[in-house]
């Protein structure tokens, strides 16, 4: 499960606080479940800092995004393996791919996942998916869209045979294009779709 603390007023937060709270509430209420929480630059735009309240953490997840475009990403990543932290490594764009093939992140990340964007399609995550496995990564692979792109890369992945995931970060509505009353019919409707 992959989820953003927030302060009170439901802001993203990467404060020791924030984190430790919502991922003991969690661990507390589904026992065994994997999980992780964002490191996304919004949440804390500057890179010392949000490498000093990652480092802070006391509660740890079990795996933190990160999304390699953003300032300071090869460094965070390397403080999130020396304190146990698996790395999940979000890739945006080709000139992402690049640079991150170039990382030994290639080597120690534990999930790469492909992001686009709602106008984007079929043929771009064909493109990343192509960059991605050329640089021979041991991790697995998952991909999945936003907004308008998100229901028809998640069928993609499905034929492609990598991973994909869903929720409200994702989408807000359906299939069909009615609004979502939660995640759990998100996952409903997505198993439905990887099924068929």
């Amino acid at each position: 499960m992959h989820m953003h603390p927030k302060t009170p007023d439901g802001k993203d937060s990467l404060e020791p606080d924030a984190v430790g709270a919502a991922v003991a509430a969690v661990r507390e209420a589904i026992p065994g479940l994997p999980l992780g929480v964002t490191t996304g630059f919004w949440a804390l735009p500057d890179p010392d800092a949000r490498r000093r309240a990652v480092q802070a953490w006391t509660v740890l997840p079990d795996f933190a995004s990160l999304n390699w475009h953003e300032p300071g990403a090869p460094d965070l990543a390397k403080v999130l393996l020396d304190m146990g932290v698996g790395v999940e490594i979000g890739l945006f764009h080709a000139e992402a791919v690049a640079s991150w093939a170039e990382s030994e992140m290639v080597e120690h990340c534990m999930r790469v996942m492909i992001e686009l964007q709602g106008n984007q399609d079929a043929s771009v995550a064909d493109d990343m998916l192509a960059r991605v496995r050329a640089a021979d990564t041991p991790a697995p692979v998952l991909l999945h869209g936003l907004d308008e792109s998100c229901w028809p890369l998640l069928e993609h992945a499905g034929s492609c045979d990598v991973q994909t995931r869903i929720g409200m970060e994702d989408t807000l509505r359906l299939p069909d294009g009615s609004t979502a009353p939660g995640n759990a019919e998100l996952v409903a409707a997505a198993v439905a779709l990887l099924s068929r």
